[in-house]
């Protein structure tokens, strides 16, 4: 992770960075934790599409847990050095293209969309798939250890 980090000023984010570090999850917490730190200090800065608030936010207000919303919320928007790309007209194309392209689903294909548009070089997710994004660079959670 440590090289990984140092080998990019701007990474973009996938939803499950945000869920496995908000949730604690038991094995990735503490690789998103670290990521967080190294954002939070600015060492890195870091950007995500808006479709991650909403990838976020269906399981706790499809359980009712507004504590869970609010504590998304309370990070998402005050979080220093991350920015949130919206799906403007320019990301929606290259979104087609790369689904075209490269056959992403669709929520896939916006959030790497977005991270090639916002001038990312990294990229922290847990799904391989996106290695197929030319020009940036994948850090798979699932593929190191925690």
């Amino acid at each position: 992770m440590d090289a990984f980090l140092t080998r990019h000023r701007l990474i973009a984010l996938d939803t499950s960075a945000f869920i496995y570090f908000v949730e604690r999850h038991p094995r990735y917490f503490g690789v998103c934790e670290k990521v967080f730190r190294v954002i939070e200090s600015g060492r890195v800065a870091a950007c995500t599409s808006t479709l991650t608030l909403l990838e976020i936010l269906v399981g706790p207000y499809q359980s009712r847990n507004e504590e869970l919303v609010l504590k998304f919320y309370s990070l998402l928007s005050t979080y220093p050095h991350l920015t949130w790309m919206p799906l403007t007209m320019d990301v929606a194309d290259r979104a087609a293209k790369i689904r075209a392209e490269l056959r992403l689903r669709t929520p896939d294909s916006i959030q790497a969309a977005s991270a090639v548009a916002s001038g990312a070089t990294g990229f922290i997710c847990n799904d391989a798939v996106f290695r197929r994004v030319e020009n940036l660079e994948c850090f798979v959670l699932d593929d190191h250890d925690p």
